[in-house]
């Protein structure tokens, strides 16, 4: 599986970005997929993961009620919508792939996910 980061940029706080992830595979529906990230000098952790149909969608607290991830099967893409973007949120976003339990039951963790995206930067500027 190849995945495609894109839309990331410089926005202001209070702004908002759509990141969006393209799949390379024939699949894509069979897949949990999930947006992790990392800011500097942090360590890179979890922000959302979304089921195969859609139907289950689970967030990081510090982005529930601002970011709502989706994706589109006929078009093979997922997507992260980002709003009242924060300075905090300042990160390079990875988008991840996975068809493996853990990744519905542990999504957390970074070993949930065996596809991962080669990430796009989100600067948020105060």
């Amino acid at each position: 599986v190849q995945l495609q980061a894109s839309g990331g940029g410089l926005v202001q706080a209070g702004g908002s970005l759509r990141l969006s992830c393209a799949a390379s595979v024939r699949t894509f529906s069979s897949y949990s997929m999930g947006w992790f990230r990392q800011a500097p000098g942090k360590e890179r952790e979890f922000v959302a993961r979304i089921s195969w149909s859609g139907g289950d969608t689970v967030y990081t607290d510090s982005v529930k009620g601002r970011f709502t991830i989706s994706r589109d099967n006929a078009k093979n893409t997922l997507y992260l919508q980002m709003n009242s973007l924060k300075p905090d949120d300042t990160a390079v976003y990875y988008c991840v792939a996975s068809r493996s339990r853990s990744s519905f039951y542990t999504y957390w963790r970074e070993s949930a996910w065996d596809n991962w995206g080669q990430g796009t930067l989100v600067t948020v500027s105060s």
